[in-house]
């Protein structure tokens, strides 16, 4: 029964792992990380701007009922990018890859469990191993979050393009709506690999060797 216990604890540590995986896979493709207010600009520089770790929108008012939207990608040849952005690319990367292969060494473990394998030393260090990989992952998501926030909170600028029609610096910006996303995905991925390295198979499962009666 304690065995079923643990294996069901673990489940659940493997459905916050894939709540987390898919919301950070979520907020790379997005661009709301950061939200320019270019108020003062004149056309066609005036609008919105989206900025994501991938991508850049600009909305420009056509009308009172209508705004036209531009969207620009990025790629590693970009000189333009700023180091913030350049290492929060690499640290989502990397947080989803992470994410996943604890995702399979979870699958592995938990496979092991319902099967009724009983290999202590083996189970616990798949899940000890998934567990400090989704932790890591949440991690390096949570340092992109601080790191995009504290750009915000210190106005840096970005030097675009000129044809993006973006200035250097708005006239305010803010955090957007993909950071609670990414935050909430660290969330999930910590909190999985917490919940994964606390497993410990029952006692009754350790196999003890057979003493001989003499």
């Amino acid at each position: 029964m304690a065995m079923f216990e643990n294996a069901n604890c673990q489940a659940a540590s493997f459905a916050f792992n894939t709540l987390g995986w898919m919301f950070s896979m979520i907020c790379m493709g997005l661009a709301e990380w950061r939200v320019w207010y270019m108020e003062s600009s004149s056309a066609p520089s005036q609008g919105l701007a989206c900025i994501g770790m991938w991508k850049v929108c600009t909305y420009q008012p056509n009308s009172l009922h209508s705004r036209k939207i531009e969207c620009h990608r990025y790629s590693y040849s970009d000189t333009y990018l700023p180091l913030d952005i350049r290492i929060a690319q690499n640290l989502l990367l990397a947080a989803s890859l992470l994410g996943l292969l604890g995702k399979v060494l979870m699958v592995t473990g938990l496979r092991r469990l319902y099967a009724g394998h009983r290999q202590k030393d083996t189970t616990c260090n798949l899940f000890f191993a998934a567990g400090v990989l989704s932790i890591i992952a949440g991690a390096f998501i949570l340092i992109a979050v601080m790191w995009n926030h504290q750009s915000v909170m210190n106005e840096e600028g970005i030097r675009f393009p000129p044809s993006f029609h973006i200035p250097f610096r708005p006239d305010r910006q803010e955090t957007g709506t993909t950071v609670p996303v990414a935050a909430l995905a660290a969330f999930f991925m910590m909190l999985s690999g917490l919940l994964t390295i606390s497993f410990q198979l029952p006692s009754d499962s350790q196999v003890y060797p057979e003493v001989s009666k003499v």
